[in-house]
């Protein structure tokens, strides 16, 4: 949520939030009722609106609903969550291709599920934000990936040279629900929340068969397992889980016998040590295997700085050297993979299939990309990465511009990079100010 909430909800979160610090142990007993707030509901509706997305398996989209009339549609969804008649619908799921050719499957729910979802969120989130821990940097305010990578850096380059990179087996899909509620069931004692939580954590899903057929199914009923991806309160759900690990691995004394460091970031976390990775590897282990989850030990390595370096959120982290002054130090530069993403990505957006499009069309399109990814990718010594994109950019739309005109060539000549630049107003990276620096 990235809208700033109206006052009176903002008075809400604020009110709940300070009950739950005043006292750890507190439970809510009336929460349920602000679900079907008027001003509740329509700043969830604002939230989710500005997300956009595709509708679910009703068909029903943004414009359709603002068509008949957000206002009355917000009342008829206020009116099923007071008389307790809501039932969320099945979630439609697709699936998203990832870099190494698998896919990654993705959950759509109904738009009016999405609203009454990120209601949830707003009145939930105040209360367990006390409780998260500072390790978690996902889905919080004043909490950021780029947070993640500055903490990182920070233990790095205080000598925590072993480093457990840890990855867990499809950790949405496999948190198991009992121990999920009783997790929730710490701060909330309202039955009619508590019921709703558990049915969006039973959702059924429907998919398109190989034939164009729909089928339902509730793995999740079955399994007594997941959380819904893609919803809006899969995140906090998430969050909330990974709590138990690092409560876990402090309360057992992992943090002080190896001077280990935990970094979370949504399913991804590293544990940064001074000595005993592979200590830490057993520890973190049992303690997964406890919380019914499961350690992806292909993927889980435990790297040694200087000789190794790791990956995390897209960055490389590991030792660096001046180009200058050839003095090594700690650094954070965006892998290899990251990079490979967005050259793909600017291929694509200038395939031959797209000469038709209007150059500023296309400029525009491959100039978000580059900025989103410039934006986020800001730490450290980014220059060599953004020459490599820049060299990339500019010769991809020469190549794109050599089609649509039908120049011979490399179109150097052409179209210089004073045209692509100056006149099309393609972005350099190495052009824009960085904004951020290690903390």
């Amino acid at each position: 949520m990235s809208l700033s909430p109206p006052e009176k909800v903002r008075k809400l979160q604020q009110t709940l939030h300070e009950k739950a610090k005043a006292n750890s142990t507190y439970r809510f007993y009336v929460l349920y009722d602000k679900l079907y707030r008027k001003d509740v509901l329509e700043y969830a509706w604002k939230c989710c609106r500005a997300n956009g997305g595709k509708p679910g398996v009703d068909g029903i989209d943004f414009a359709q609903i603002e068509r008949v009339g957000v206002e009355s549609w917000l009342e008829t969804v206020a009116e099923e969550l007071r008389a307790k008649t809501y039932r969320p619908e099945a979630v439609r799921r697709v699936y998203i291709p990832k870099p190494n050719g698998k896919q990654r499957p993705l959950g759509i729910p109904t738009i009016k599920d999405r609203v009454v979802q990120m209601a949830a969120t707003i009145v939930l989130s105040p209360i367990f934000e006390v409780d998260l821990c500072d390790e978690q940097y996902a889905y919080r305010q004043g909490k950021s990936a780029h947070g993640a990578i500055q903490e990182i850096h920070h233990w790095v380059s205080r000598g925590h040279h072993e480093v457990l990179d840890a990855d867990l087996s499809g950790y949405f899909d496999t948190i198991p629900h009992p121990e999920l509620i009783k997790s929730l069931a710490r701060r909330i004692s309202d039955g009619a929340m508590l019921k709703l939580l558990k049915m969006w954590l039973q959702m059924p899903v429907e998919e398109t068969g190989p034939k164009g057929g729909k089928r339902r199914m509730n793995p999740a009923k079955k399994s007594k397992r997941g959380t819904p991806q893609g919803a809006p309160i899969s995140p906090l759900l998430s969050s909330l889980y990974m709590r138990r690990f690092i409560l876990s691995w402090k309360q057992l004394g992992w943090e002080r016998k190896l001077g280990a460091r935990i970094v979370n970031y949504a399913d991804d976390f590293v544990i940064l040590c001074q000595s005993g990775g592979e200590e830490a590897y057993h520890a973190m282990q049992n303690i997964m295997g406890r919380l019914k989850l499961t350690v992806n030990e292909e993927k889980t390595q435990v790297c040694r700085l200087p000789e190794d370096r790791f990956e995390f959120l897209g960055y490389e982290i590991g030792r660096c050297y001046s180009p200058k002054t050839g003095r090594a130090f700690w650094g954070t530069r965006p892998s290899k993979k990251s990079i490979q993403r967005i050259t793909r990505s600017i291929s694509d957006l200038t395939r031959s299939r797209r000469v038709l499009l209007d150059t500023e069309m296309v400029v525009a399109a491959i100039n978000q990309k580059l900025i989103g990814w410039g934006n986020y990718f800001s730490l450290g010594p980014v220059a060599p990465a953004y020459r490599i994109v820049d060299a990339h950019a500019r010769y991809r739309v020469r190549r794109w511009l050599c089609r649509k005109h039908k120049v011979a060539g490399q179109g150097t000549r052409a179209f210089p990079a004073d045209h692509l630049y100056k006149k099309l107003g393609l972005v350099s990276l190495r052009m824009r100010p960085r904004k951020v620096a290690y903390a």
